[in-house]
């Protein structure tokens, strides 16, 4: 780990998290590496500064420096606490690394977070992917299309990014991995959990799965996280298919909406209409994907191509 990969670990990880101290969430951190720019001071100098250097150099009050100065003080025991994680294949990727998913930056920006949690091949991420998210209740048809859906995909070429929950994304997980695939899963709970399963170890040992995560390994579930993660799929992706989605409410539907306002990746919905929350989705832009899809995304980006392009020309030709 370099040094500012060290200095955004010692500010941001929830490890070694002791009484008093509190690291820095996504944006708060974001806008003290903006400050820090303004400053023309790297990251990696806060590793060195003392109480005065907070307060002249940032302008800090004594109650921010003395959060900072926190921070700072558990560096050996966060070392320590790391050392151990590696030990079992979990590391820590931060954004001043080279492995940190480049596509997560490129549409995310300062948006995306500091830090992850990872366990196998971060050159994975680098794959093109298609996305996979839908409800944890799910039955027979939404099982086989959504198995015949990856199989078709990752003929395609690509490999399959999920939240690794139950229901849809771990069967398309599995479906990925069992045909040889490869497969990425932003998890929103304990990555410990998930490694305890033999065919995840193994999968993630023989560099076919890529586990991330922004919270601690041993984190238990957390409904924000969750949510959070949805547009860590739709900005790794190149689309997301939306297999089942309640209507109005739940992770996958607030996933897809978002997606559908920032336009990460592709929207494509399974064109289930006896699916209320499918048919919404797709009364609100999402593409509707049949039964018999064959993984090929080429005919859905051509059309978002042209129908972006006319929106440009019908703007540019107002004066």
């Amino acid at each position: 780990m370099n040094e500012r990969s060290t200095a955004i670990t010692v500010l941001c990880s929830h490890l070694c998290v002791g009484e008093g101290v509190t690291p820095l969430e996504p944006k708060e951190y974001s806008s003290f590496a903006a400050l820090l720019r303004s400053k023309k001071i790297d990251p990696e100098d806060i590793l060195r500064f003392e109480k005065q250097d907070f307060i002249q150099l940032l302008d800090m009050t004594e109650s921010q420096t003395e959060r900072f100065l926190r921070l700072l003080d558990r560096s050996a025991s966060l070392s320590f606490e790391i050392s151990k994680y590696e030990s079992m294949g979990i590391t820590v990727l931060t954004r001043a690394d080279v492995a940190y998913p480049k596509k997560l930056k490129e549409k995310l920006g300062n948006a995306c977070p500091p830090l992850f949690y990872a366990a196998g091949d971060p050159t994975i991420a680098a794959q093109s992917a298609i996305g996979f998210v839908g409800s944890r209740s799910i039955g027979d048809g939404d099982i086989l299309f959504t198995q015949s859906a990856v199989q078709n995909v990752l003929k395609n070429g690509h490999i399959i990014v999920s939240g690794g929950a139950k229901g849809c994304d771990s069967i398309a997980e599995e479906t990925a991995l069992d045909a040889g695939g490869a497969a990425i899963a932003y998890l929103s709970d304990s990555m410990m959990r998930k490694l305890r399963n033999a065919k995840a170890l193994q999968a993630v040992q023989q560099g076919k799965l890529l586990l991330l995560s922004v919270v601690k390994p041993d984190a238990g579930f957390n409904t924000g996280v969750a949510m959070m993660r949805n547009r860590y799929i739709y900005a790794q992706s190149e689309a997301t298919l939306v297999v089942k989605s309640d209507y109005n409410k739940g992770g996958t539907w607030n996933g897809a909406t978002e997606n559908l306002k920032n336009h990460w990746a592709l929207t494509l919905c399974r064109n289930h209409l006896s699916y209320p929350g499918n048919k919404a989705l797709i009364e609100k832009g999402a593409i509707p994907v049949e039964d018999d899809w064959d993984g090929n995304i080429q005919v859905f980006t051509e059309k978002a191509k042209q129908e972006n392009a006319q929106q440009l020309s019908l703007f540019g030709d107002t004066e």
